[in-house]
């Protein structure tokens, strides 16, 4: 058996959470590989919408199995408020749900470096959730972080010397805090987490696949986000791209499977950062409100724009992208007119690749389209699809080089359009 890997091709909020709930069913397990509660996953069905944070999005689903990765990073004060929130809905977590040792505890200490580092940039801000996800990933590198493990074997020990290595920075830094109610809930956190089941997640999914189980990988955020090929500073700490599937649970290259990657019809991004694509004028804030395009976590704003396929076909050439899941294809229903940037204009000169740097200078170049000006909300099969829907789709298949297997109409897991492709 080959694990299948789940991901974002933009810059996150793309609707991963509402896809891997709808996909599960034809899988065993569900395992998260990267980011922690600074992503958060949306779903909605039989009139219910829940947010999740750190948990994998298949635990609606009664009998499989939930397994947060070792590339994962976990705040067990958020972590005990979102499982609680579940447990009172009828979801009962401690049965379905594993997590590594390996995966990196997120302390109050790393909550407040967060703020000051962001604090001390001024207006170099990288605009970051201040969930503390950055100087989490920083100590796991630098080989200081304290691990789920840990909690089993000298946990006071070496929370302390964390503790107080960044004190010591915060000291520097000249920066005042309280540490007192966020260690609190912090220290309640721990004691719920010791009622999971702490795995060797690196041992469980391999075995699952040497016993024929089917597993699905849930990547948090979006490619454009990631550390490595992502439109850098303005990233995330942690690998977001297919390969942080192998390194975020110990799955070999080899095991991969189908790779879908999910998008917009048009194009978000939270925060700072470079984003080609975005309107400042009424077409943006239209965007804005119809797509409900407020963060799931932060609650902040979403910044919009026009689809960018110079940077989707970049995704999908990095991850190795299988198959393709639109999203939120009803927002764009009443427009005129549908725009896609083809190609980036930079210094004069035309390109279609996506450079080193996109942080000023980039002028998109677009491909126009007919709008469908149709409520596709209530349609249950390709069948309904709009003749200018369906050129929409051909045009991005043509410039991207693979398949939409997927199409979704609404926020409601019923609204799932799966297009049958004649082999």
């Amino acid at each position: 058996m080959k694990v299948d890997v789940l991901l974002g091709l933009q810059w996150g909020d793309e609707g991963k959470g509402k896809v891997v709930d709808v996909l599960t069913p034809k899988y065993d397990v569900v395992a998260r590989f990267q980011g922690g509660p600074n992503a958060g996953h949306t779903l909605e069905f039989e009139g219910q919408k829940y947010v999740l944070r750190s948990i994998p999005s298949g635990i609606f689903q009664g009998d499989k199995v939930n397994i947060i990765g070792n590339g994962v990073v976990l705040d067990p004060a958020l972590f005990k408020a979102e499982a609680e929130v579940l447990e009172a809905s009828g979801h009962p977590l401690k049965e379905r749900l594993h997590i590594s040792k390996k995966a990196h505890l997120i302390l109050p200490t790393h909550r407040i470096l967060d703020a000051a580092y962001e604090a001390a940039k001024g207006d170099a801000k990288v605009g970051t959730t201040g969930k503390g996800i950055g100087p989490t990933y920083t100590d796991k590198v630098s080989r200081n972080g304290v691990r789920v493990g840990d909690i089993l074997h000298n946990f006071e020990q070496k929370y302390g010397a964390a503790k107080a290595r960044h004190e010591q920075i915060l000291k520097s830094l000249n920066y005042e805090y309280d540490l007192t109610e966020l260690e609190k809930a912090w220290m309640e956190g721990i004691e719920y987490l010791k009622q999971f089941h702490f795995v060797d997640s690196e041992h469980e999914v391999n075995n699952y696949l040497k016993d024929g189980k089917s597993v699905l990988c849930e990547g948090a955020q979006g490619t454009m986000l990631d550390i490595d090929f992502g439109s850098y500073p303005f990233v995330t700490s942690s690998n977001t791209v297919c390969a942080g599937a192998c390194t975020g649970l110990g799955v070999a290259p080899n095991r991969i499977g189908e790779v879908f990657g999910i998008f917009k019809a048009y194009c978000t991004r939270v925060g700072a950062g470079p984003f080609p694509t975005e309107l400042f004028d009424e077409t943006g804030d239209k965007m804005c409100t119809l797509g409900h395009e407020f963060g799931s976590v932060t609650g902040r704003k979403r910044r919009c724009g026009w689809i960018d396929l110079v940077a989707l076909k970049y995704s999908v050439m990095i991850n190795g992208v299988t198959k393709l899941i639109m999203m939120k294809s009803d927002v764009l229903d009443t427009f005129d007119t549908i725009k896609a940037c083809v190609a980036y204009k930079v210094d004069g000169e035309e390109i279609d690749y996506f450079p080193y740097d996109i942080t000023e200078g980039v002028e998109p170049v677009y491909a126009e389209l007919p709008g469908w000006k149709t409520d596709m909300t209530k349609m249950q099969s390709e069948d309904e699809f709009p003749e200018e829907f369906n050129a929409y789709l051909t045009f991005l298949e043509e410039q991207l080089g693979v398949e939409i297997k997927i199409v979704s109409v609404g926020p409601d897991r019923a609204q799932t359009i799966e297009r049958y492709t004649e082999e």
